[in-house]
């Protein structure tokens, strides 16, 4: 059995606090409440879901003797997490990084999933895992009991003949779901619905943010879509998510070519499918990154960021100053970084001093929109 504590996961690179961790009770309790399917498993059929920075992975590694894990998790800090912790703890070689498919599953007996924040998204997994998987797989799913919801029994019940909720235990829990098909697992996947309001598509993975809807503050930031650097031939829609604001600058601006970055695989699988419907995917590239950490310093004529008040489950404003921080780096001198978010984040001060001279452009109840302009190159 390899050494292996809990504590001495990081959740490097993702933005680390006191108050945030790698690891809790309901990653503790899935490993304890499939320890005997683990044990029984052989090399290549266990299969982890949404593991947040390693320790499903690595546990089962270290305490259940499991091989030849194949692993999905929609954040790339979470994979890049994952691999360092592996690094570190002399365990890397054990997991193979696979996308949301069904090569995930594919022979799997022992799926251990972290319950995902959306319904959607967990009805998008479920039907991948009871289509694609053996048929005597038994889905461990677990969470904290504040982010669990009787739901979510409902949506695996759509998928397997037995959802067997477990005993808590320091407030969390694990569902436990195996037996048959239902006809309702061939659901195809993106959703799409169309708006006619703007006049494009939206597509949606399930773990997409917003799912096929359009959030009020992406709303809010497009009615300022005329007055953005009207001389930019090229723009970054940073923390894209379905790539509603990529679509529609593409669409109104006939030459205008965009970026789409998100760290989300669901996001980013998203957004190239809202570019394809709406013809435009030849102007928009889509990528998988932390924030801006692929592109150079002062390149950017344009960036729009609607960026995001959570970190996971916890309300924490690290994930917004982060994109922040990277986006005045990449902005070029003159160039235009707009932003929208909820009026109680305090931003603008980041913004001025991050990015550069900061004004307000709009305020509704909710919501603020601000332009921050780059001034002299960096270093003069």
């Amino acid at each position: 059995m390899i050494p292996f504590s809990f504590d001495a996961l990081r959740r490097y690179p993702d933005v680390e606090a006191s108050n945030l961790f790698a690891s809790d009770a309901a990653d503790r309790l899935l490993l304890d409440e499939a320890a005997d399917a683990l044990a029984a498993s052989a090399d290549g059929e266990t299969v982890v879901i949404g593991d947040n920075y390693g320790a499903l992975t690595l546990g089962a590694t270290a305490l259940h003797a499991s091989a030849g894990i194949r692993v999905h998790q929609d954040a790339l800090t979470g994979e890049r997490a994952l691999e360092a912790n592996a690094a570190r703890l002399a365990m890397s070689g054990g997991y193979t990084s696979h996308e949301l498919d069904a090569s995930l599953v594919s022979g799997a007996r022992v799926v251990l999933l972290r319950l995902p924040k959306s319904l959607s998204a967990l009805d998008e997994i479920a039907g991948i895992v009871a289509q694609h998987a053996l048929p005597d797989v038994t889905v461990y799913a677990g969470g904290m009991l504040k982010h669990m919801s009787r739901s979510m029994n409902e949506v695996l019940a759509e998928h397997f003949d037995t959802v067997r909720p477990g005993l808590a235990r320091q407030k969390a829990r694990v569902l436990t779901a195996s037996g048959g098909r239902r006809a309702s697992t061939t659901t195809e996947w993106p959703h799409r619905e169309f708006h006619a309001d703007l006049g494009i598509w939206v597509c949606a993975h399930g773990a997409a943010f917003a799912g096929t809807s359009i959030d009020i503050g992406t709303r809010y930031l497009l009615s300022f879509l005329d007055q953005m650097k009207p001389d930019a031939t090229a723009a970054i829609d940073l923390g894209c998510g379905t790539g509603v604001l990529a679509a529609t600058l593409a669409h109104a601006r006939s030459g205008m070519r965009v970026l789409a970055t998100d760290q989300s695989a669901a996001a980013v699988a998203s957004a190239r499918a809202t570019a394809d419907a709406n013809g435009v995917a030849d102007r928009i590239t889509v990528v998988r990154d932390d924030a801006l950490a692929a592109q150079p310093d002062a390149s950017a004529e344009l960036i729009l960021l609607n960026p995001p008040f959570h970190l996971g489950t916890s309300v924490h404003a690290g994930a917004g100053l982060k994109l922040i921080e990277d986006a005045g780096r990449v902005l070029a001198p003159g160039g235009e970084l707009w932003t929208v978010f909820n009026s109680h984040l305090a931003y603008q001060p980041a913004l001025r001093r991050v990015v550069g001279p900061t004004r307000q452009v709009g305020r509704n109840a909710k919501f603020t929109v601000t332009v921050s302009t780059t001034g002299a190159a960096p270093g003069l």
